[in-house]
């Protein structure tokens, strides 16, 4: 398939494109930086699939003629098959990097899909909006590790993987027969919760533990993970960590202090440990990613 290089542009006017895949025709990678707007209405002949890699906003939007609005977060995510009209997108905050991957509507087409006796022509993704989906978030670091560079032999054979994964996911999670929107189950209430996020950022250098964070919402370790779990979509340990993530990628930008203050800054211990936990999260060193700013 042919993609139109200009549909991000277009479909989304507060945004700059910071990254993407080159010299790649099988699918069609951006990273985007938005300020705060509106979005331009349209429908797109390619299926789209949206993930926050960093930042935080409010957003409201129409998608497949309903209402909607969510926070987003690193890892809450867009599934907008091709044929689907989203409009009256508004995005309150700045996200700094949002990836959007555009895939043909067969996603993968028949040189994968045949290989599993599927028929890609039979199958049909639901809409869905402002969904935490860790999985959709590491397919979306894995990406992100390989923007804005010449693409050696290996490297396809890598995305090649990826795009196979994604389209497994897809196909397993957001498939029009399996695909449910979220039932209500038990939540964290919103106070506790909203105190459990503030006890997280404001002790991001230090040791966290499961059962601190269960303290500070008043329940069992077990019920606050259960809970937790269902108001953000990870696991607590897991959403620490993308937290110290995120705060290790704002002073990467920012280019003012050593890699060894930021891993003590953000809670890893150690320059090592940080690197570790960064490439495996991101695809990149921490160094690669501040190169992308400062160069």
């Amino acid at each position: 398939m042919d993609f139109d290089a200009s549909q991000g542009d277009r479909k989304y006017p507060t945004s700059k494109q910071v990254g993407g895949l080159v010299e790649c025709s099988g699918l069609q990678v951006e990273l985007r930086r938005f300020d705060p707007g509106w979005q331009v209405d349209l429908t797109l002949e390619c299926t789209e699939i949206a993930v926050l890699l960093s930042g935080q906003s409010k957003i409201r939007w129409t998608g497949d003629g309903h209402r909607r609005e969510a926070i987003a977060r690193p890892g809450v995510a867009w599934v907008c098959p091709a044929g689907v009209n989203e409009s009256a997108v508004e995005i309150v905050g700045s996200m700094p990097e949002s990836l959007h991957i555009f895939l043909p509507p067969s996603l993968v087409g028949e040189h994968a899909l045949s290989n599993f006796d599927i028929d890609p022509t039979k199958v049909q993704l639901a809409y869905a909006g402002g969904v935490p989906d860790p999985v959709v978030l590491q397919i979306g670091e894995l990406f992100r590790g390989v923007l804005n560079r010449k693409l050696e032999a290996t490297d396809r054979l890598f995305l090649d993987g990826i795009q196979l994964a994604l389209a497994a996911h897809l196909l397993g999670t957001y498939s029009s027969t399996r695909w449910r929107p979220p039932t209500r189950t038990p939540a964290i209430d919103p106070k506790r919760l909203r105190r459990v996020l503030d006890f997280i950022e404001a002790r991001i250098a230090a040791e966290i533990s499961l059962e601190d964070l269960a303290a500070e919402a008043c329940l069992s370790p077990f019920h606050f993970s259960r809970t937790f779990r269902a108001a953000t979509g990870f696991a607590p340990h897991r959403y620490v960590t993308l937290r110290r993530i995120e705060a290790a990628k704002e002073k990467l930008r920012l280019a003012q202090s050593s890699l060894v203050e930021i891993a003590i800054d953000t809670g890893f211990g150690s320059q090592a440990n940080f690197t570790r936990v960064f490439r495996k999260m991101t695809g990149l060193t921490p160094g690669q990613y501040r190169a992308l700013f400062t160069s």
